[in-house]
């Protein structure tokens, strides 16, 4: 798979529905690895915000990036539809604080996005892998997502808002290629009572009854109708069978339930990577989807530093076995504590550590529950970083390696008897002068359970 950007560029108008402001937005066509990026363009310093969940400043009622006073809300239409469509690499002008809400769905992004066309790029597409159930719950709202593997991405969203007019609902996605025609449409709702405080608190500036679907969510009398229709600056209100205001007719009878995966695919696009796996949503909404994509993004570097694991094969010769490390290192029973070296090169080194009851340490440390201690693991990665740095030196029998500095050290997963840790060292700028700063990564089947960056200092023995 290739990444993708615009063939031409393309812009839109409209007040956002919360500022009420009127905004250009312009799509332009980015390099490769460029991602999806806003630029807030009548902003002196024309701040450059990279759609990234690490960048969400507020969910309320909309997704939010960057600080207040260069923010950009209600992006999520957007993202939603350049996801959907495959597009990886885009620049966003934008001429104010809010995307234009337009009328309330993705549909006119999607029109525009495929009258532009999109340019195959020459690189390739990263894409996360679900390999093993994720989940998020929000016992506060009940909110609930999951992600379990699938042979490609889909969704399914459930709603529920205890009103006996909306009911539940659920919408499914099991295609993007059903996206244009399925879900882009789909516009926002509102219920009656969330409408009227949002309006006499002076907020939703730029709503109307044309860009969003207003629901009763109780009988309503015809003098209270009336003054509804006065705050709407609208004749005749009435109540549908469907529980909605006669001002907009529903696209889709479970519209508001596909306008939440709508919701759901753009902010889960914050991500920074397209999805392979299966996506459950309970009652989602901007806050739930927003730390479900934060624990995504988690997962997504352990599944970047996985793709950098070593493959080890008891069955090849090893590159330096336990002799050749004792000719190297100075360590000794019971504190060498690499088995052998399987990879070296001018930057890097990969160790093996075997993991058994039979050590010292385990007889005091946990006793009945043992546990390899955490800063054993960093003394094991550090004689395997010692091997890459005396093998830059003539006679390094006659030379030391010593710590100097243990940066953003972290234990991730516990180690036992029975375990083999591959020790991996990678070189994280040129030695110079004697020091060696190296990234460290300890593996066990395909958890990492420790890491850290690690400085070191090679002396010349007196």
């Amino acid at each position: 798979m290739k990444q993708h950007t615009l063939k031409k560029s393309f812009s839109l108008k409209g007040p956002g529905l919360h500022t009420g402001k009127e905004c250009k937005i312009t799509f332009l066509p980015a390099d490769a690895n460029h991602g999806i990026k806003f630029k807030r363009i009548d902003l002196v310093d024309t701040p450059i915000l990279k759609a990234d969940v690490s960048k969400v400043s507020s969910t309320l009622r909309c997704t939010t990036i960057g600080k207040e006073d260069s923010s950009i809300s209600t992006i999520e239409h957007a993202l939603s539809a350049f996801y959907s469509l495959g597009v990886d690499n885009v620049l966003i002008e934008i001429d104010g604080p809010e995307v234009p809400i337009l009328d309330g769905s993705a549909k006119e992004v999607v029109k525009k996005i495929r009258k532009s066309g999109l340019l195959e790029q020459k690189e390739g597409r990263e894409v996360f892998v679900i390999t093993e159930n994720i989940e998020y719950k929000d016992p506060t709202t009940g909110a609930e997502i999951t992600a379990t593997p699938s042979d490609n991405f889909n969704l399914t969203v459930l709603i529920d808002f205890d009103s006996p007019v909306l009911g539940k609902q659920y919408a499914q996605l099991e295609d993007l290629e059903d996206y244009e025609k399925e879900i882009a449409p789909c516009r926002t709702f509102v219920f009656v009572n969330e409408l009227e405080t949002l309006l006499d608190e002076g907020l939703i500036k730029g709503g109307n009854l044309d860009n969003a679907v207003v629901i009763a969510n109780k009988p309503y009398t015809a003098n209270k109708l009336k003054q509804l229709g006065k705050k709407l600056d609208r004749k005749d209100i009435k109540i549908e069978k469907e529980g909605v205001l006669n001002t907009t007719k529903l696209r889709f009878p479970n519209e508001p339930a596909r306008h939440k995966l709508l919701d759901l695919i753009g902010d889960l696009s914050l991500v920074g990577m397209p999805i392979q796996g299966k996506i459950v949503a309970k009652k989602p909404g901007h806050a739930a989807n927003v730390a479900f994509a934060k624990v995504l993004k988690q997962h997504i570097s352990e599944f970047k530093k996985l793709k950098g694991k070593p493959i080890y094969n008891p069955n090849v010769p090893p590159i330096l076995d336990l002799e050749g490390i004792k000719k190297m290192l100075p360590h000794r029973y019971p504190f060498l504590l690499v088995d052998k070296i399987i990879e070296l090169s001018d930057s890097h080194v990969v160790g093996v550590k075997n993991v058994t009851f039979n050590e010292q340490f385990f007889q005091g440390h946990f006793p009945g529950n043992p546990v390899f201690p955490g800063v054993l693991q960093m003394e094991a990665l550090a004689q395997t970083g010692g091997i890459l740095a005396l093998s830059t030196v003539e006679e390094p029998e006659l030379w030391d390696t010593y710590f100097v500095k243990i940066d953003n050290c972290k234990f991730k997963n516990k180690v036992v008897p029975g375990d083999t840790i591959i020790l991996k060292m990678v070189l994280m700028s040129p030695i110079r002068r004697g020091i060696v700063q190296m990234e460290a990564t300890a593996y066990v089947g395909n958890k990492i359970v420790s890491e850290a960056e690690l400085i070191a200092q090679i002396v010349k023995r007196k």
